[in-house]
């Protein structure tokens, strides 16, 4: 399975995010793709989204990029599941483009959490 792993470039995402999912076992089943981990330029993840299965979306912090690439996965429905950070508050309107919604405390918690979701997950 190729998952996408959308976020806010506001967040500490390198630390908190992708040291979390690339040390994980998650990391070992499934083809994970981080955006920003060869480098901070922009990329073309329409094209990403696009040949995905699915979209992991950080949505702790608000961000105007991460908005339009939920708006590409739900064009092409690709199936987006939505994790924030315990206690952040989260766009009303995320509940247009996903249904699945997982809240995290840690990044064990993040990667225990997730693991669940994509062992039920189709």
């Amino acid at each position: 399975m190729k998952i996408y792993i959308s976020h806010s470039t506001h967040a500490d995402y390198e630390n908190n995010l992708y040291q979390v999912l690339r040390n994980s076992e998650l990391n070992n089943k499934y083809e994970i793709f981080l955006p920003h981990e060869q480098s901070v330029a922009p990329v073309s993840s329409k094209d990403y989204i696009k040949q995905c299965d699915l979209v992991v979306a950080e949505v702790s912090y608000p961000a105007t990029g991460q908005g339009i690439e939920l708006g590409w996965a739900n064009v092409f429905e690709t199936p987006i599941v939505c994790v924030f950070k315990k206690g952040a508050k989260t766009a009303r309107s995320l509940q247009i483009v996903s249904t699945d919604f997982i809240e995290y405390e840690s990044g064990a918690d993040l990667v225990q959490k997730l693991a669940a979701y994509l062992s039920s997950y189709k």
